[in-house]
């Protein structure tokens, strides 16, 4: 079984695999600053995707994307802000998604990913 932090990785390598197999471009993965994370940048057209990727074992405590809270996303909006300002990319459209990973034992992968989640 793995730790909580090798799935987190593990759920982040699928998502990236999917969405780059869905036609997106990656930019960044793991970008920090003070206020946290942001699990995946990527382009898709004209549209920069901030992405937050959960990933659960199971669905006791709920889906993966139910994870992503009121809170969290407000998170997320701050650190969009602190990666724009942070690099020279520029799109006419921002988009939040949130791509939800559920590991199962001996099957592949569900990915659910949720376009334009949250605004």
């Amino acid at each position: 079984m793995p730790t909580t932090i090798e799935l987190g990785s593990l759920g982040e390598r699928i998502a990236a695999t999917y969405l780059t197999d869905a036609g997106l471009r990656v930019l960044d993965r793991n970008w920090r600053c003070r206020e946290g994370e942001l699990d995946i940048v990527a382009r898709e057209h004209d549209a920069l995707v901030f992405c937050e990727v959960k990933t659960r074992r199971g669905i006791g405590f709920g889906h993966p994307v139910e994870a992503v809270t009121a809170a969290k996303q407000r998170r997320l909006r701050t650190l969009a802000q602190r990666w724009l300002a942070a690099h020279d990319e520029h799109a006419p459209e921002l988009r939040f998604d949130v791509v939800g990973v559920l590991v199962r034992p001996s099957r592949p992968a569900l990915v659910t990913h949720l376009r334009a989640a949250f605004a």
